[in-house]
């Protein structure tokens, strides 16, 4: 089956919002065996949109939209499906009566132009909405499927996931997919696609290849009439690309680096500090947004390299000797934070965010890492503007401290 999304909302195209939905459902209709052919975004305006639904009616099987079922009047998905089919809108009462209720429970009155809301045309099947007033509309029309949702997101995918999946699967799919997903850092997107090219030629399973901000992930999706034949086949495939990607490899599917760290720490009894020069605490916010930090994060200290001679406890002579932007200084500042709050690990972070400094290019991180019994010292350079570039060092610089735990756990 093709598909098409059409989002809409004249917000979208004045880049007032950031439109969420259609990469969220691009990501979705695979799972189900259906291609997505076609995305659009298209303004308030009903004509427009009733010649966009016109034109995807002509070249693919599900139109799924979003956006436009609010109270107000520039809120015209429905009308514009309306007139496509050719139907007359009415209230259903019984909708109405749904939402007095829901506005009641939080003791408040109902304004008038939600009655919108309750509008239905004699073709459409109303799509329950648990987060919302707005329900959504499932309409079969000459072999088309159309599909409306709302546009806010957590809405949206709600009532995807709840009501629309099931009723897709139950009519329209006769196999499974199943997906995983390997996560790498320290390959670039060409050398990787490059090491694992003979998979991503393959048809099922599929393997695709995706430049993520924590590091390049590799997606492994395979079609079977069963479950279990699907994970089968992706099983078989996760293993050889495991075998490829080595040490590369730092996670799987809904993995993230520092709950990874966090893990480790915790289940060692293991403390953490931090010193980061220059990246504005990128790697300190990591940690901290897990709940569960507080269990082995200590402190993080956050400078730039103007001020390391001063009340840090760093040797002003290796500053001097070797430049504030060194690996000698890194070593130094993870020595030091990690003896100044009496941890098992101590992490110097600094990076270079432009312009040229010391001789130093913009983009280089120098990632230090101490453990009182040895001292692991790394540089790296990334490309991209300020705020990638601080992203990516915290990144590396969780990717270089699982990776050494690992190894010292391993020997033990």
């Amino acid at each position: 089956m093709k598909a098409e999304v059409i989002s809409i909302g004249t917000e979208l195209l004045l880049g007032e919002i950031t439109d969420l939905n259609a990469p969220y459902l691009a990501s979705q209709l695979p799972l189900l065996g259906i291609d997505l052919h076609f995305m659009c975004t298209v303004g308030d305006n009903k004509q427009r949109l009733i010649e966009t639904l016109e034109h995807a009616c002509l070249r693919s099987d599900i139109i799924i939209t979003t956006g436009g079922l609010g109270p107000t009047e520039d809120d015209i998905t429905r009308e514009a499906i309306a007139d496509l089919c050719k139907e007359t809108i009415t209230i259903d009462q019984s909708l109405v009566n749904q939402f007095r209720d829901t506005f009641k429970k939080f003791d408040m009155e109902m304004p008038e132009s939600n009655i919108k809301q309750a509008s239905v045309i004699p073709s459409c099947q109303i799509i329950p909405n648990p987060r919302g007033t707005a329900p959504g509309w499932w309409v079969e029309r000459g072999g088309h499927i159309i599909i409306s949702m709302p546009g806010p997101p957590n809405e949206m995918q709600t009532m995807w996931a709840n009501v629309v999946v099931p009723r897709i699967r139950e009519k329209y799919c006769d196999s499974v997919i199943h997906c995983r997903t390997i996560k790498t850092f320290g390959l670039s997107e060409a050398r990787l696609g490059e090491i694992t090219r003979s998979y991503l030629l393959d048809k099922n399973p599929t393997v695709g290849i995706y430049a993520k901000p924590d590091g390049i992930h590799l997606r492994v999706a395979a079609k079977a009439p069963s479950l279990m034949e699907a994970k089968k086949l992706v099983e078989k495939t996760m293993d050889e690309l495991r075998a490829l990607c080595g040490e590369y490899i730092w996670g799987t599917d809904n993995d993230t680096l520092e709950g990874l760290v966090a893990d480790l720490f915790i289940d060692k009894d293991m403390t953490l500090a931090t010193m980061e020069i220059n990246t504005g605490g990128a790697l300190a916010n990591m940690l901290t947004n897990l709940s569960e930090s507080s269990q082995f994060y200590r402190c993080g200290i956050v400078t730039n390299h103007n001020e390391l001679k001063s009340d840090f406890d760093i040797n002003k002579d290796i500053v001097n000797q070797y430049g504030n932007i060194s690996p000698q200084v890194a070593s130094e500042v993870a020595i030091s934070v990690r003896a100044r709050y009496q941890t098992s690990v101590g992490i110097g972070l600094i990076a270079v965010l432009g312009p040229e400094r010391a001789n130093v290019k913009p983009g280089t991180v120098i990632i230090s890492i101490d453990n009182s019994t040895h001292n692991y010292t790394f540089s790296r350079a990334f490309p991209g503007n300020h705020i990638q570039i601080k992203y990516r060092a915290a990144i590396a610089a969780l990717f270089e401290l699982r990776k050494i735990m690992l190894q010292e756990i391993k020997c033990t």
